[in-house]
């Protein structure tokens, strides 16, 4: 967390990582903090810049983008091509030791697609949480601009 003048800025959920295949965003970032943010790679960000904010406001976060994403839209097609998959947390209940159901979150890497073919409804009574967004490299690199 920031403290800048009497504002608060939660850095949670935002960050950068990347291995030899995936680069992974945390979801809460806005399109306007990944085009200015360092370790973004340049070509994700000229996607961003190009087709994006085409579609989407620039202070939408990518949680909010992908928690309400719908099959055959733009955007949709875009991160499609991206090869993106995104992780979850999802309310399961489990049993304790006594018998004594509890709710527990757990975490579940969903396709693009898989995603985008819940209902709204689904997502809200599994108490989804996009917590990452997890871009191929292949896929950003033979994205063609």
């Amino acid at each position: 967390m920031k403290l800048s003048g009497n504002m608060t800025q939660y850095e949670d959920f935002k960050y950068v990582i990347q291995d030899v295949g995936n680069l992974y965003l945390g979801a809460g970032f806005s399109y306007e903090e990944l085009l200015v943010h360092e370790m973004v790679p340049f070509k994700l960000r000229v996607i961003i810049s190009q087709y994006v904010l085409k579609e989407a406001a620039p202070e939408t976060t990518l949680e909010s983008q992908f928690y309400y994403m719908e099959e055959n839209t733009f955007l949709y097609e875009v991160f499609g091509q991206l090869k993106t998959r995104v992780k979850v947390q999802i309310q399961v209940e489990k049993k304790g030791v006594f018998g004594k159901e509890k709710l527990q979150y757990k975490e579940k890497i969903f396709t693009l697609q898989e995603l985008a073919q819940m209902n709204l409804a689904k997502k809200k009574k599994a108490g989804m949480l996009v917590r990452e967004i997890i871009f191929s490299k292949l896929g950003i690199m033979s994205f063609s601009i």
